[in-house]
């Protein structure tokens, strides 16, 4: 390539055009040729008079450049110029070698990178040179120079990892003999660079590619004071930038998606930024990761863990203690040592357990009702974990003594350690070592740790399996059992000191975190991961995506503890690595690391992004070129005179084509038909204009929300809901309107009446909602004005909702249909008086029509209404009682539309039993 300065030219003999252009000149003065000077004497005669279209005996000189302008134009457009041409190795012919640093830092612009590559790939096969690709995040192997074919073919499908590169094992593994290398890095400064380059250095030239997109990692957040501490680390760059950190998580419908979203400021020359975040319990605990908004790298990407999350634990004593004997209650340890890492909650067995905690502790608590029972039962079938301690009340009690209660790990002996002659020993006993079958494997016991009483486990032959924890006589300190999903574990001592002193030690702690009880808000240590396998649950690639681990292999705490310290690697990647007793999170970007910039010698040649990129400019050669040929036809129009004619005819002929383009009157649509359009294209529900902006508001969030729903849950994708003008829109285009009752809401005119029969009577439905709470019997304001307002409608007989109506099983099993209020007097169509239960059916025999008028005054819309971020805009009852309601609502909301779009299609399960008795004959 033949170079002027930053301007090269692909095929520079056709620059020797430009030499010609003096020979073009001469033959352009000379055509037309100068007239011939002959003397006439009649030509006397014409002296004094003048032409009005002058010719000029030669072409101006003007003109002349002008054209010799588009001819040197067109020459150096056919060149082939080219602004910064790439610079490539001038009769190289040995050996390339092409590195990739391929860590997390490259995924940000992964793709111009592989470009890159493959460019490189393909000069090397066009020089007929052997060529080699290794990525330095994969482990050293034998690296073989191949031609460039066979490795265009392996290459597409590589991808960074999640690591940073191994160069020091690299430098031990590269070829002998001489090779150019073309080194891809990722601009951060990592261990062994310099040994690596010299090793190349010694093989034969390096080029360098960086990036100059900035380079940003987030740090591990921790939870401090109440808040979320948020930390992240850049390149060094002198400019201010803010940064946006999403907290992602699952919300109650298991749907991942933005919890939260604040700013990170970096200031100027500054590489470190920090923030703060404080979330609700319920909203923290459901984050399971954060990312730097608009950055795939798994560099970006901060993985939570147990850590982060704070544990709902439930205190219940069968006795509180005086006041001033605040040390003897039998939650006091409890709560000193739970109170720092834990949400706890205090209240009767049933108030707590309708908050759904993660853990029950019933401390000295023998006997439950029935009801109690029940409720624990069902807490546990999903999950939870009962913690029992013994104490005097459970060991005068008769729990679990003949036949094992169903909510204890064993059955308990008889006598010999109740209140008042607790069996006690003449030296206190000391623990045994956990066996490696307990959750407490690798707790170191102190030697001060000592029981003096303790209630007994009967010697059955589930006890062995179901100890946990025993004391050095063999005698079972903590037993578990499962139940359910869930698990009841029960310490033989009581909780406060009064039978031991282990409550009194650090052991404790230990045993309730290696229980799942709590979890500590800081980092694991080294002592804290020992003793136990750790299964990776969730992977993290490169780009900073979320998978599932697969079959990787669990690792030892110890190499766990070593990878927290010095970062991930190919043998212990980033994700998420569970135990026995909690969850670590293993990022790529520890707590205390901090990026640097990668230096590089004079001696080698560096390129980039913030390089000016190779540009051809040979169509915009081309296109000057024609410019100044159309420029040259209007200046020898206008010498000639004929311009103004020229341009007449060109007015003339684009005004008959825009007059062509212009579209058809007769064909245009009208509002009405866009609105029709707009309301058939998808499913969409309406609701009535009242009048007052807030409720319509309300209204337009609630169906927005209730769509949202539908899309998550059901094959249903409405579109945006529309609002419908009962006086001037078309209400057929609609399956289902929500229409909230206000007080001064003004009645529809007769016309207007007539749609709203007419859509009743074709199958749609209209849901009334006065918005009371039905607070007043039916007598509020605005069920008197829905009275008035239905009157004129054509309404068939009306009755509660019943039990087996379909709305109750549309799509979910419903008993309840609340809103932002709970009132269960739903009023729909009645039943055909003839309706009878089939035989072995739940529920009669129905019609097949959709009931056209639903009435209540829950305030549903309310219920359903979601802010442009999703969240919910009204508050519904309170804690966890009040998002089941709003959950319950929604669930109604989604059986509505269900039942709207499918008629009562589950009412005809009453003839399976006939249909399947005439295929058997």
């Amino acid at each position: 390539m033949f170079m002027i300065g930053p301007l090269g030219f692909t095929t520079p003999l056709l620059l020797l055009g430009l030499a010609l252009l003096p020979v073009l000149w001469l033959l352009l003065r000379a055509v037309p040729p100068a007239p011939l000077r002959r003397r006439f004497p009649g030509v006397v005669l014409l002296l004094g008079l003048k032409d009005d279209k002058p010719e000029a005996d030669k072409t101006p000189w003007w003109l002349l450049m002008l054209r010799m302008a588009a001819i040197a134009a067109a020459i150096i457009g056919f060149a082939g110029p080219v602004l910064n041409p790439e610079q490539r190795e001038e009769g190289a012919n040995g050996p390339l070698l092409v590195l990739m640093d391929g860590s997390w830092a490259d995924a940000r612009d992964w793709p111009r990178r592989l470009d890159r590559a493959a460019a490189l790939v393909a000069d090397a096969g066009r020089a007929g040179r052997p060529v080699a690709l290794i990525r330095l995040t994969d482990t050293p192997g034998d690296t073989v120079f191949q031609t460039a074919n066979a490795l265009a073919e392996t290459m597409t499908g590589t991808v960074p990892q999640p690591w940073g590169p191994a160069f020091s094992a690299w430098a031990d593994a590269l070829p002998d003999g001489s090779f150019s290398s073309f080194w891809l890095s990722d601009g951060v400064e990592h261990p062994g660079r310099n040994t690596l380059l010299e090793v190349l250095q010694s093989r034969g030239p390096v080029t360098v590619f960086e990036s100059a997109r900035p380079v940003v990692a987030l740090r591990p957040a921790r939870f401090k004071d109440g808040v979320i501490g948020l930390a992240a680390t850049r390149l060094p760059n002198p400019d201010a930038t803010e940064v946006e950190v999403s907290a992602r998580g699952l919300d109650p419908a298991g749907v991942e998606r933005e919890l939260a979203r604040v700013t990170m400021r970096f200031a100027a020359g500054e590489t470190e930024a920090e923030t703060a975040l404080s979330l609700p319990p319920e909203l923290r605990n459901r984050v399971t990761r954060f990312e730097v908004a608009g950055i795939r790298s798994a560099g970006a990407v901060s993985l939570t863990d147990d850590s982060l999350k704070r544990r709902k634990v439930a205190l219940i004593s069968g006795a509180g203690g005086a006041e001033s004997l605040q040390l003897l209650s039998p939650t006091h340890y409890l709560r000193q040592a739970l109170e720092p890492v834990a949400e706890l909650i205090d209240g009767s067995l049933a108030d707590v357990v309708l908050a759904n905690p993660d853990v029950i502790v019933l401390a000295d608590v023998a006997t439950l009702s029935p009801d109690e029972e029940t409720a624990i039962w069902d807490w546990l079938d999903a999950g939870g974990l009962l913690l029992r301690f013994a104490g005097p009340r459970l060991a005068a009690s008769d729990i679990s003594r003949d036949a094992e209660d169903d909510l204890m790990p064993v059955r308990l002996r008889i006598g010999g350690r109740n209140v008042g002659g607790a069996m006690s020993w003449g030296e206190p006993k000391a623990l045994a070592p956990f066996a490696d079958s307990s959750p407490f494997y690798g707790l170191q016991i102190a030697d001060d740790v000592t029981v003096s009483a303790q209630v007994l486990a009967q010697p059955d032959p589930e006890l062995a399996a179901r100890t946990i924890a025993a004391l050095a006589d063999g005698t079972p300190l903590v037993t578990r059992k499962a139940v359910g999903q869930g698990q009841v574990v029960l310490f033989h001592v009581t909780a406060n000191a009064e039978w031991s002193n282990l409550p009194l030690s650090g052991l404790f702690m230990q045993m309730l975190e290696r229980l799942a009880v709590s979890t500590r808000p800081t980092a694991p240590d080294a002592a804290d991961l020992e003793g136990q396998i750790w299964v990776p649950q969730v992977a993290l690639d490169g780009f900073g995506r979320l998978g599932d681990a697969g079959e990787m292999a669990g690792i030892e705490g110890s190499a766990l503890a070593q990878a927290l310290a010095t970062g991930p690697s190919a043998i212990f990647p980033p994700g998420l690595y569970a135990g026995d007793d909690r969850r670590v999170a293993l990022n790529v970007i520890g707590a205390e690391t901090a990026l640097a910039a990668a230096t590089w010698p004079a001696s080698v040649t560096r390129e980039g992004l913030d390089m000016q990129g190779e540009r051809s400019l040979k169509g915009m050669a081309l296109a000057v070129a024609l410019s100044l040929l159309l420029v040259d036809v209007m200046a020898a129009l206008a010498l000639s005179g004929r311009l103004l004619g020229a341009m007449r005819n060109v007015a003339m002929l684009l005004a008959g084509l825009c007059v062509l383009a212009l579209p058809d009157a007769s064909r245009a649509q009208t509002p009405d038909d866009l609105r029709a359009i707009e309301a058939t294209t998808a499913v969409r529900l309406g609701y009535i204009v009242t009048g007052d902006r807030r409720v319509d508001e309300v209204s337009e969030a609630g169906l927005r929300g209730l769509g949202q729903r539908l899309s998550e849950r059901t094959t249903i994708e409405p579109e945006a809901p529309l609002s419908v003008d009962l006086e001037t829109d078309e209400l057929l285009f609609f399956p289902f309107l929500y229409w909230p009752v206000t007080v001064d809401q003004p009645a529809p005119s007769a016309a207007a009446y007539a749609k709203l029969n007419r859509y009743l009577r074709t199958g749609g439905m209209i849901l009334f909602d006065t918005r009371d709470g039905d607070m007043a019997g039916g007598q509020t304001a605005e069920a008197r004005r829905l009275q008035l307002l239905a009157a004129p409608l054509d309404i068939p007989p009306l009755e509660i909702l019943p039990g087996d109506h379909v709305l109750t099983r549309s799509f979910y099993l419903l008993q309840d249909f609340p809103g932002r209020h709970a009132n269960r007097e739903v009023w729909v169509e009645a039943s055909p008086p003839d309706a009878e239960l089939a035989e072995g059916m739940p529920f009669r025999n129905l019609n097949d029509g959709v009931t056209p008028v639903v009435i209540g005054g829950n305030d549903w819309a309310a219920a359903w209404a979601l802010d442009a971020r999703g969240a919910a805009m009204f508050p519904v009852g309170r804690g966890y009682t009040g998002e089941r309601q709003r959950e319950v609502a929604t669930r109604f909301g989604i059986n509505l539309i269900m039942h709207v779009l499918t008629g009562n299609y589950k009412s005809d399960q009453v003839h399976v039993p006939a249909l399947l008795e005439r295929l058997g004959e």
